[in-house]
């Protein structure tokens, strides 16, 4: 039966194009591809005895014990199940990790069951190699707009109105503080490396002259950017935000306290709030060195001064002196230090509106 076979890579990143990963679960958690479901076409448990079989008795014995584990109701379930994501995604591919044996297999049962779905060749491997590729060429090729600025500034909420943006911190699930954890995991190292160079690719497909990322350090949380990606985009030029200490306060109050809050309250109910207390408090024990101990116990006293008001009337206001202190006297210094020895050209520095005003007219010049 002559199937079809796709490696055009990009117009899979172009078209969002949905893919079945017919892998085994543990394959799958450790990276894939977005947009991607896991329908793998043996267990974890099946994929250990088949390979086991392939170390002590070659490749004819494992197919012939895949053979056996996965014929008969195996077949039918697995094969229902992408049947109904094929109907729902009739546009889909699929792929194994080398685009061998098990993606053919799946897409021969398919094929019987009266669905021609293409499997990509070289599967997983080549994809990713493509995407590795790739998404160094593109940032090397890049120009490059880094914007900068002290804690709570706001470049996060300035990069959201900006097309040509990518956030990269969004990919990594994390706000790259102490504090900046969410309570849904992070991504996977494969997982934030993929989901970026699709960004990249799109970036670049969709003809922007500048790509513009706010000012990272090479990890994010327990995530870090390639280092030939991050040293080609650390390349660009630099745009200081800057935002009054008070405007600071209310921005970062929002994102970690009003919202975050919620966040913790929707996940956990009532028990939310001290959850949330306890998460903080370990943020601050975990920077106490670098705070001192005098900051460290005076910062503590006040965050738990807060709570406290919190519990007792429902306002949140206090938690705004603690946030002022660990801006001023914590976060201010680290980042004027990391600007001054940075060897990033700053050409530019100004408000929200002056900054946006600024990139509109670099972008409309090229």
């Amino acid at each position: 039966m002559d199937l079809p076979l796709t490696e055009d890579f990009r117009e899979i990143v172009l078209s969002k194009r949905p893919l079945i990963d017919v892998r085994a679960p543990i394959e799958f958690q450790k990276g894939s591809f977005p947009h991607t479901i896991n329908l793998p076409l043996m267990n974890d448990e099946e994929r250990r005895l088949i390979g086991i079989r392939y170390k002590n008795n070659g490749n004819a014995a494992a197919v012939a014990l895949g053979k056996e584990l996965i014929d008969g109701q195996p077949r039918a379930i697995r094969t229902k199940t992408w049947k109904s994501f094929v109907q729902s995604h009739p546009d889909a591919y699929l792929f194994c990790f080398r685009g061998g044996q098990r993606s053919q297999i799946s897409q021969t049962w398919l094929a019987e069951a009266g669905y021609t779905v293409p499997r990509i060749k070289g599967g997983y491997k080549a994809f990713r190699y493509f995407l590795t590729q790739e998404s160094e060429r593109i940032a090397k090729e890049s120009s490059t707009c880094i914007i900068g600025g002290r804690t709570g500034s706001g470049k996060t909420l300035l990069l959201a109105g900006l097309p040509q943006s990518i956030d990269l911190e969004k990919f990594a699930n994390h706000r790259g503080s102490s504090f900046g954890h969410f309570l849904s995991a992070q991504p996977s190292q494969i997982d934030f490396e993929n989901t970026l160079a699709y960004a990249l690719i799109q970036h670049e497909a969709a003809g922007y002259n500048h790509l513009i990322i706010e000012h990272e350090s090479k990890n994010i949380g327990k995530r870090y950017i390639p280092k030939p990606v991050f040293e080609a985009l650390q390349k660009g030029a630099l745009l200081i935000l800057e935002t009054p200490l008070h405007e600071r306060v209310e921005i970062t109050f929002d994102e970690y306290v009003t919202k975050a809050l919620q966040n913790y309250h929707d996940t956990f109910g009532f028990a939310g709030a001290k959850k949330w207390f306890d998460d903080a408090n370990t943020g601050l024990d975990r920077i106490q060195r670098r705070l001192g101990g005098q900051l460290h116990k005076e910062l503590k006293a006040q965050f738990s001064e807060a709570f406290h008001t919190q519990q007792n009337d429902g306002s949140l206001e206090a938690h705004k002196a603690w946030i002022a202190i660990l801006l001023e006297k914590y976060y201010d210094p680290m980042y004027d230090y990391q600007i001054k020895k940075s060897t990033i050209p700053i050409i530019f520095r100004g408000n929200q509106s002056q900054v946006m005003a600024y990139l509109n007219d670099f972008q409309a010049a090229g």
